[in-house]
């Protein structure tokens, strides 16, 4: 066989496989992925035995601990729907009530249970917009 033809042949089939296999990753990155809800989407969408990662804001006065599981309740970041939860495994140092957490769940009967080791805590933004009068021109 030809020298060009031969590495021309094995290009191509180096760019297909290489093709191939960013699609594979594609395809597992995306359809693995568990859509992110709010306390109010979660009540209204949430179907038994689904994971969902739930987002929003620890409610003050809710967070107990009871053993090996922390149990608390997590509402939107503009307040209003309130969903309880039991969490066991580890739970990050900011985590406090006020703060906005992250956390996959699942839904068993009428009470949300936290997959171990799956708590986020996000920390408040220190680039948050300034109030008008308090902002800085340069």
């Amino acid at each position: 066989m030809n020298p060009v033809r031969k590495r021309t042949v094995r290009l191509v089939v180096a760019l297909s496989a290489a093709v191939v296999l960013a699609s594979a990753l594609m395809y597992t990155s995306f359809s693995a992925a568990s859509p992110a809800l709010t306390p109010t989407q979660l009540v209204r969408e949430g179907q038994a035995g689904r994971s969902y990662q739930l987002t929003g804001t620890v409610v003050a006065g809710s967070v107990r601990r009871d053993g090996g599981v922390l149990d608390f309740k997590v509402e939107d970041r503009a307040g209003g729907t309130a969903v309880p939860l039991a969490y066991t495994g580890t739970v990050p140092d900011p985590f406090r009530e006020g703060r906005e957490v992250i956390v996959t769940v699942q839904k068993h009967g009428g009470e949300y249970i936290g997959e171990r080791n799956s708590l986020i805590t996000k920390c408040p933004s220190k680039y948050k917009t300034a109030p008008a009068g308090e902002r800085q021109s340069y």
